[in-house]
């Protein structure tokens, strides 16, 4: 996938346990483990905002995007429309 969750780098620079942060977002333990290893498909825009308040850190502190090989050279096939 072109998008990787850097959530357990932000719990790790701050010293944050998944316990601790779960219990702020208001989310189980389980899906805080399932979104930090980033065996998720989306996360609701209201949880990430709960998890950039309390690591204090921006939603592209977590998320990156890493274009694949060959998503990057069917992107660079396709034609922008001008506006």
């Amino acid at each position: 996938m072109s998008i990787v969750v850097n959530l357990d780098v932000m719990m790790a620079r701050r010293k944050v346990k998944s316990k601790d942060l779960a219990a702020f977002v208001g989310v189980t333990e389980q899906n805080m483990s399932l979104l930090k290893s980033g065996k998720i498909k989306g996360v609701r825009f209201s949880t990430l905002e709960r998890i950039c308040a309390y690591l204090d850190c921006q939603p592209g502190d977590i998320l990156e995007y890493r274009p694949t090989e060959g998503l990057a050279q069917a992107d660079a096939d396709v034609p922008v429309a001008a506006e």
